[in-house]
């Protein structure tokens, strides 16, 4: 306890970074304050058929990393979705297309000419997307006439919804873009993140409440935060777990001087597709759900038996087919990111060689054997968090406290956490105190891959 009093003394003392947590916490305070304010010619007092119906799907993700927002028809509504999105699909472009391979290897000028792309990718996205929200809110007001204000609605609902929710998301965006610059860093995955423990205590509440009214049950409720403790270590294996490989340098002697003959290590992470296959995942499930079948097929039984298969996650079917989902998308994300022919070429370029291995193209097979036998286990594991959610609700977690049972939100606030932790650390060392760990130091995500 001592020690850590003192470590919070040491970070408090060294004024850039007693600016930076300053800096971040105002702008995580004016996000949430935005959260809780609601779009003109919504009632907030009306809002509870809104709330029922986007605890689930690709409803309930946008929801979660919104910090209820979405459910809460507030300005930021669409929270940082619209500009993950808009990433994703550079980040793709980057790989695809030559064109955006060549600006990013432009250094600084190019990855400000491939911001300024997501920039203007985010607001197409937002204005779509703005456009079907304000079509939702329209279809579930017809189920609690109370929730639009009485004369507010047609053309100008629409317009002024698009408006202020496009200008709510690049708000967000600019909020964490300045997070990323002067604060803590990772400013969009702080802002998901806190969009999701916004939830935390209300989940939680809800659990204990339904448990402490059940004779008996609050040794159950207990038995529930240990395993939740026990799934999140698991989920720090996962970020964390790197395989190294040892690579050796040549010397080279230029002049009277000695250069190389060192040997490192090239980490390659067991989850290098970090969350990404659970959120195409989850998308996928959802997208049968958005066809207008018949209406007497939806109310039949096997109408809804369909249906419960793509959105609920404690079915068992939808459980097999979404882990099977994860499985796959994992490879291939993985296949994208990550070049071992690229990583061989590069190590050839500076004398760099593995062990008994030539360097070329058998370099970037054995590099790619490696990557093919990590995966698969990283795959399995993520698929296996994914589904936790759904197997805590078949043993009667609430739905609420269930989703931070493993799925997008945990290993999202997991990485996150060390992400943060791991700048503060540097901070630390940088200035010759302890760091937050009496060995070794903190692995955030970064270890071979940007934040989301």
């Amino acid at each position: 306890m001592k020690k850590f009093i003192q470590t919070l003394k040491n970070i408090w003392s060294i004024e850039e970074l007693r600016a930076k947590i300053l800096f971040t916490l105002l702008l995580i305070f004016i996000y949430v304050v935005g959260t809780h304010i609601v779009l003109p010619g919504i009632n907030p007092k009306g809002l509870e058929v809104l709330t029922d119906s986007s605890d689930s799907g690709i409803l309930g993700l946008i929801n979660t990393f919104s910090g209820g927002a979405f459910s809460q028809a507030s300005i930021f509504a669409l929270g940082i979705m619209p500009y993950i999105s808009a990433s994703i699909f550079l980040q793709l472009m980057t790989v695809l297309v030559p064109r955006f391979q060549k600006m990013q290897k432009e250094g600084e000028s190019g990855r400000k000419k491939i911001n300024q792309w997501t920039r203007y990718l985010t607001i197409a996205v937002t204005l779509v997307q703005a456009s079907a929200y304000v079509k939702y809110l329209q279809q579930m007001s017809l189920g609690s006439p109370a929730m639009m204000v009485p004369g507010y609605g047609g053309n100008l609902f629409w317009l002024t919804t698009v408006i202020v929710l496009t200008a709510g998301t690049m708000f967000v965006m600019w909020l964490g873009e300045k997070i990323t610059d002067k604060g803590l860093g990772n400013g969009t995955s702080l802002i998901i993140m806190i969009g999701i423990l916004a939830r935390l205590p209300e989940s939680f509440g809800q659990e204990l409440v339904s448990k402490s009214v059940r004779t008996g049950q609050i040794l159950i409720f207990i038995v529930e935060i240990a395993i939740l403790i026990a799934i999140i270590m698991g989920c720090i294996l996962l970020v964390q777990g790197v395989r190294k490989i040892p690579v050796n340098y040549a010397k080279q002697i230029v002049g009277n001087r000695q250069f190389g003959g060192a040997r490192q290590f090239l980490p390659i992470k067991v989850n290098s597709a970090g969350v990404m296959p659970i959120i195409f995942a989850q998308a996928i499930l959802f997208l049968p759900t958005l066809f207008n079948f018949n209406s007497a097929i939806n109310e039949s039984s096997t109408g809804q038996g369909i249906r419960d298969i793509f959105t609920n996650p404690a079915n068992v079917w939808y459980m097999v087919i979404y882990a099977t989902v994860v499985v796959g998308f994992t490879f291939l994300y993985t296949a994208l990111i990550f070049n071992p022919k690229q990583i061989a070429d590069n190590l050839k370029q500076n004398n760099g060689f593995i062990p008994g291995v030539k360097p070329g193209q058998p370099t970037a097979d054995y590099i790619g054997n490696i990557m093919d036998k990590i995966t698969l286990p990283g795959a399995i594991l993520l698929a296996f968090v994914g589904i936790l959610p759904g197997i805590a609700q078949r043993l009667g977690v609430q739905q609420g406290f269930a989703s931070f049972f493993g799925g997008t939100s945990l290993l999202i606030m997991v990485g996150v956490i060390l992400d943060t932790l791991q700048q503060i650390e540097t901070q630390l060392l940088m200035r010759q105190y302890d760091g937050l760990m009496k060995s070794g130091r903190i692995q955030g995500r970064t270890v071979t891959q940007a934040s989301i």
